[in-house]
């Protein structure tokens, strides 16, 4: 967290992101938020660049989401299932991390947002959605929500705390214990939002709603 960020709201900028190689030098991840425990990876918020056809990595025990952000898009083979295809923008796939899947590019790089959380402790909801009238987040207790600014720009409100952030940046809001107080999100853009929560919590509906003028 920053010093000036107040408690439960984050601003991540993009200027700290941590940016890797991948080992098969097939692209790049951009790691956005982590968070692990004693026993590993709880979730990470990552976007991945892919520049060339070549497998994934294999994550025992992690549910996946990935989302089409740029590109024209790509087509996996997961296991013996049929070739699943991404290539509308925002279009998104569920997927088991210890599957065997092999990608290919449909027409040059692509970036990708990716959602990784350990299955059995946490569960996570993604949209993508436009940003020209206020939304209410919902959150239960010990919920997470991350909102990557896209494109444009966007404030997040919670009590008398607001944090504002730019394309490419992301703000993060923790629920905590007491989640009766609902997060204000405003701006002009697109973002894709990102709910995490344990795993025995997740309500079956969305919990994003746009708020009354």
């Amino acid at each position: 967290m920053n010093a000036k960020d107040p408690p439960h709201l984050q601003w991540l900028r993009a200027s700290d992101y941590r940016r890797v190689r991948w080992k098969n030098d097939g692209g790049w991840t951009t790691e956005i938020a982590l968070h692990e425990d004693a026993a590993g990876l709880l979730w990470r918020i990552s976007i991945a660049e892919i520049e060339r056809d070549g497998p994934f990595s294999h994550f025992p025990g992690i549910d996946r989401v990935l989302m089409l952000l740029d590109g024209s898009g790509i087509e996996l083979d997961i296991d013996t299932l049929p070739a699943q295809r991404l290539s509308r923008r925002f279009a998104q796939l569920a997927f088991a991390g210890e599957a065997a899947v092999g990608c290919r590019l449909l027409a040059g790089p692509t970036r990708d947002f990716n959602v990784m959380t350990r299955r059995g402790a946490i569960r996570a909801e993604v949209h993508a959605r436009p940003l020209v009238d206020a939304m209410l987040l919902h959150g239960g207790p010990g919920d997470t929500w991350l909102i990557h600014v896209h494109a444009g720009a966007a404030a997040v409100q919670r009590g008398d705390a607001r944090l504002d952030a730019a394309a490419g940046d992301t703000l993060r809001v923790d629920f905590g214990q007491d989640a009766r107080e609902r997060a204000i999100l405003t701006g002009a853009g697109e973002v894709v939002l990102v709910r995490l929560a344990p795993h025995e919590d997740m309500a079956a509906s969305t919990t994003l709603d746009i708020a009354p003028p």
